[in-house]
Parts: C-alpha cells; structure tokens; sequence
C-alpha cells in the first residue's frame, strides 16, 4: 500500500498527487513512468512521473481525469492509500550533453515536459520553454516551469493567459529569431506533437517526442502501445517512451489512439453515476 502525501487539484480536469514510494523515487528519472492500481482488484494504468524527491522518498504524479481510474485516483484523499505503484519504468530520458534546448509541452502532457526541463537546467543547458493550453483555467505548472527556464513562453488557444495562439507559432518565432537549439523535445496531445515535428522538420532541429499518451498496459504485452518509427514497429513503454519525432507514423498512432477514446468515455460515466448514488 502506498500513502498519498499531498493532493492538489491543478485545474477541474488535473490532479496532482505526492505518493510516498521511497525505493522508486530513489532510482526514478526524468522521462519514465510508472504503473498503478487504485484497488486491489482495479485496472492498471501507466502514468509518467512528474517528478521526485530522493531525500523524503516521493514520487510526483499528474493525471488528467479521462477514464474510470482516474476518476476512482481522483476520489482519495491526503492520507490515504493506493494499492500498488510499481516502476521506475521506461526508458530515462536523454539530457546529458545538450546545451540549448527548446522544450514544449502541451495541455497535462506539460507534467511530462517539466522534469525533463528540470533535470537539463539541472545540468546546466539554457532552457527554453514554450508550454501551450486551450485557455487560462487550464493552465498548469506555470511556477514551475518559470523556475527552470531561461525563457517561457505561455501559451493558450483563446488568448486568456500569456499569448494567443499555438505552440507552434511561439517555437517557429524563437527559431527564427536566431535560436540554435541542439534539440527540441516535445510532449502533449498527438496532433500537436505531429505539427511540431512537421515544423523542426523545416529548420532540420532534431526532434524527439514522448509517446506516453497511446500507452495502456505499460509493460509491451497488450500491444496497445505500439506503434511504427521509421517503418519498424516498436512499443511506446519497452523501447521508449521517447523516439526520434521526424521517424514517428503520427497518423497512424492518431488513428489507433482514438479506438479507445469510446470505452474510456463510457467507463468514466459509469463510476462517475456510482459515486453520486453514494452520496
């Protein structure tokens, strides 16, 4: 059993949870994940760690509110207990020896971004960040960010909070305004990852994208994850979660990932109706 720490409710649909996990937070880096069960007899799920702290023995997670688990995740308390919390898993992100590097992140996916903009201002690169959210009320980790970057950029799809417009137009105006970056990385919705990496495909910026958001079982046997890099299929959780993005079949994985979408809507609206009859 492992206790929850801390709970803090990021915006309506994002929770952030500190879970007491003192052998996995020794070992976990920047760009893994882990596997957890809400219950005993519950479904697992992966989610990325959002960052850790070796010394109190913690682990981070962030979790958008999508599906049933999450919807039962959200429910606990400070206090409380989860059933299992397994990992670090995947593979670490690579960070060493980058000196310029832009990082953007997208919606919740922006809980996958942060650490790994921490562990390379940590080694000392210069950190632009270009984070992106529909509007102001989902914004997320805007402190955090700040803390770790030479250079922010918010943006949002309405023009509530920082700047209007996407990711994209805020990454094609650094470039252009002279930045050399060693590499860009990217992580959030699907599309979005397409397009950034259709852009640095431009400039010729290396680009590698997190593929966590088409993860399910997390270990490679469920297939759910897998996926095609530079026509050779590969599974997001064994051989990544990272990759090349100019090598990544986007359409592809978009496409599968939007089989699922159906089963988590339903499962969510089952345990949400369960919840009310409790109360």
């Amino acid at each position: 059993m492992y206790r929850i720490i801390k709970k803090t409710n990021l915006n309506p649909t994002v929770t952030k949870m500190e879970i007491l996990a003192p052998h996995i937070a020794k070992k976990a880096e920047p760009g893994q994940f882990i596997i957890l069960r809400v219950t005993d007899d519950g479904e697992r799920i992966p989610l990325t760690i959002a960052d850790f702290d070796r010394d109190r023995g913690t682990v981070t997670i962030i979790f958008q509110i999508v599906g049933a688990t999450t919807e039962d995740l959200n429910h606990k308390s400070e206090g409380e207990y989860i059933s299992d919390f397994v990992g670090p898993l995947g593979v670490a992100s690579h960070c060493e020896g980058l000196k310029k590097v832009a990082v953007v992140g997208g919606g919740v996916g922006c809980a996958i971004a942060y650490p790994i903009a921490k562990k390379l201002h940590g080694l000392g690169a210069e950190v632009h960040s270009v984070v992106g959210f529909r509007s102001n009320d989902l914004v997320i980790l805007e402190e955090d960010f700040s803390a770790v970057s030479n250079k922010l950029v918010v943006m949002t799809d309405d023009g509530s909070h920082g700047k209007k417009g996407l990711v994209t137009d805020a990454l094609k105006e650094l470039i252009e305004a002279g930045n050399k970056y060693d590499e860009v990385i990217v992580i959030g919705p699907l599309i979005m990852m397409k397009f950034v990496c259709q852009l640095t495909k431009q400039y010729d910026i290396k680009t590698v994208v997190s593929m966590n958001p088409i993860m399910i079982d997390g270990t490679g046997m469920c297939g759910g994850c897998r996926l095609t890099v530079d026509e050779q299929v590969k599974f997001a959780c064994v051989d990544g979660p990272d990759f090349d993005g100019h090598k990544v079949d986007f359409d592809e994985a978009i496409e599968r990932s939007s089989m699922y979408k159906p089963f988590e809507r339903k499962a969510h609206e089952a345990i949400c109706n369960l919840y009310k009859e409790v109360k």
